[in-house]
């Protein structure tokens, strides 16, 4: 097995890559045994024929047992140091105020909650769309399940994926639930995160309705794990320790996982994707430049670790006897904001965790997920840009994940670089240490590096607002050293790289020696938003082509390279709101925003077959 622990410690073999590709001939067939046949040319009487086979997709059977990972929230709450009272709240409307309310006396009652919902001051605030209730499912017609013709080339692999491979689809609440304001949920930063001029997040997929027919279609077609959020501030609207929870929201997820289940399907729970609550962050400038990241969620404030984990543990106590998969923050570099919302992070994750395995004593697993478009160097012959590429990494996943599953310290680029940075104490490491069960990553694509052009250290060294590199001090790219992009364009910042993503998987596994799950990856194909006929955003080839060539290289890094990919989970399993976007479609369904009608994509029939027809052979 061969051992990888940096960027540096692959130049060789990246190096030796670039001068096969640098030499001349052709591209060599492996698969083809027979390459000198004589032709034999001869008549036939012609006849049409059907050179295409009627397929169906196969639903997800029906379960005949229900796996339990924890004890039943009844049990599980005996063996916590803390109880919660539960209420329930009505929707807010815009206009409404605090007058209409008769218990101006509760700090956390109705006219407390309409306060919240004032103080956002919501713009073209929409209630609702088509739905005001839970709809009940109906069965998808076979006439929707018929397989999609073939593109003419496709993977030639003969592996099967592992018998405990977990394969399915993922959305976050807050890109499809819509229903904000709605059951007592309380604002999220999301709702002021995008310009007025943008799509807001009010309505989006009205999921928090139509949820049991998303769950419907998805089982039709054969998935077998469905990944979702479940939002902080619709179980707890007023977010702190103490505050009562949500008894409309504890209800409606219970009754989601639960259809998961039904389904034939098991649920995958994140607890936060971006949509932290607007208080944490109401009182800071949210268009303020961060020191790293993108946004501000408000990590940093000093009331969100024991908020987060309150919150984690009131979810978990409820759901953690039927979930067997948990992740704890989605992505938080990009929303991290500062040097202590990573710290923040950390240590409530780490908490999180130990409740997990050590007060629950859950079966389950639990983890982490990060963003990180692979850097790989622009010349790998060039030793700067090799330390650029690991600098990259470090300030993207070593400044989480050092601490997380090796127990190291934050990497030294990270101490030196970002303002107030500090290095965890040794018994912060101890406890930090191992407080994850998988390492999970949405890696959409690759990134071209190489040094800024003052030099890293100087870029470092300039912590100056006009400084756009600052404080990853790389260029990124997206071309070669040769000039060609590095893959098949999107509409935004995805490219196709299978072979720089299977690169990734042997990085991850050999440097942080944990199961790598995928957990997010997909393709927003260019200009499938403008395209006038349905049935042409439908045939979604380009989008197959991303998602066959990932899946293949899985199995490469499975078999070939030794790496334990414990799953993959395609995003997204339908269009959503992209934060303020609806031009770049992610999902493998469309949605009619007018009826709120989907449709099946033909890379959604791609994918699950290619999963399907590599399945372990049954003895």
């Amino acid at each position: 097995m061969r051992l990888f622990v940096s960027i540096a410690a692959f130049a060789v073999a990246v190096e030796a890559q670039e001068l096969y590709l640098t030499t001349t001939g052709n591209s060599a067939r492996p698969q083809c045994t027979q390459l000198d046949v004589t032709q034999n040319y001869h008549f036939e009487p012609f006849s049409y024929t059907l050179n295409e086979t009627v397929r169906y997709a196969t639903s997800v059977p029906s379960p005949t047992t229900t796996r339990m990972y924890a004890s039943a929230y009844t049990d599980a709450v005996k063996s916590l140091s803390t109880s919660w009272s539960t209420t329930t709240w009505g929707s807010w409307v815009p206009g409404q105020t605090v007058i209409i309310a008769t218990d101006s006396d509760d700090p956390y009652g109705q006219a407390a909650w309409s306060s919240m919902w004032q103080q956002a001051d919501l713009h073209n605030y929409t209630t609702t769309g088509m739905f005001s209730t839970t709809v009940s499912p109906t069965p998808v017609p076979s006439s929707e399940l018929v397989l999609p013709p073939r593109d003419y080339f496709g993977p030639t692999d003969c592996y099967n994926f592992p018998k405990d491979f977990i394969f399915g689809v993922a959305g976050s609440a807050a890109q499809i639930e819509g229903a904000v304001g709605l059951d007592g949920r309380g604002p999220s930063l999301l709702e002021k995160l995008v310009p007025d001029s943008k799509p807001k997040d009010y309505v989006t997929n009205e999921n928090y309705f139509l949820y049991k027919q998303d769950i419907q279609r998805l089982a039709a077609m054969g998935v077998e794990y469905y990944s979702f959020t479940i939002p902080w501030t619709r179980i707890l609207p007023f977010a702190l320790p103490g505050t009562p929870v949500n008894q409309q929201a504890i209800d409606h997820y219970d009754d989601l996982i639960d259809a998961v289940l039904d389904a034939g399907m098991t649920p995958v729970v994140t607890m936060l994707h971006f949509d932290s609550p607007l208080m944490f962050v109401a009182s800071d400038n949210i268009t303020k430049r961060p020191d790293i990241g993108y946004n501000n969620a408000g990590y940093q404030n000093e009331t969100f670790v024991d908020a987060f984990v309150n919150y984690g543990k009131i979810i978990l106590s409820h759901y953690a006897d039927r979930v067997p998969i948990w992740i704890t923050f989605n992505e938080p570099l990009l929303y991290a904001f500062n040097f202590k919302g990573v710290d923040h992070v950390v240590k409530a994750h780490a908490q999180i965790y130990r409740f997990y395995h050590e007060e629950l004593k859950a079966t389950g697993k639990i983890g982490i997920k990060f963003n990180d478009n692979f850097g790989v160097p622009k010349d790998a012959k060039n030793s700067s840009h090799i330390l650029a590429a690991d600098r990259f990494q470090e300030m993207q996943l070593g400044i989480f994940a050092n601490p997380i599953f090796l127990g190291k310290q934050y990497p030294e680029s990270v101490l030196k670089t970002l303002p107030g940075a500090q290095p965890l104490s040794k018994s912060e490491l101890k406890y930090i240490n191992h407080t994850s069960d998988f390492f999970g990553i949405d890696p959409y694509t690759a990134t071209v590096v190489s040094p800024a052009s003052e030099g890293i250290k100087d870029c470092a060294a300039n912590r100056s607002s006009s400084n756009s590199l600052f404080p990853y001090c790389v260029n990124q790219e997206t071309k070669n050293v040769y000039g060609w992009n590095i893959g098949y364009r999107s509409e935004s910042y995805v490219y196709i790289t299978p072979a720089h993503f299977r690169e990734y998987l042997y990085y991850l596994w050999n440097t942080f020696r944990h199961p790598v799950l995928v957990s997010e990856f997909g393709f927003p194909v260019h200009a499938e938003a403008e395209l006038e006929e349905l049935s042409d955003q439908l045939f979604d080839s380009p989008r197959s082509a991303y998602y066959l060539s990932f899946m293949s290289e899985i199995l490469k890094s499975i078999y070939e390279d030794g790496v334990h990919v414990m799953g993959a989970l395609a995003w997204s399993f339908v269009d959503n709101w992209e934060f303020g976007d609806y031009t770049q479609q992610f999902g493998i369904q469309s949605v009619n925003r007018t009826t709120q009608q989907r449709h099946y994509k033909k890379s959604f029939f791609d994918l699950v077959d290619f999963v399907k027809t590599r399945q372990p052979h049954k003895k």
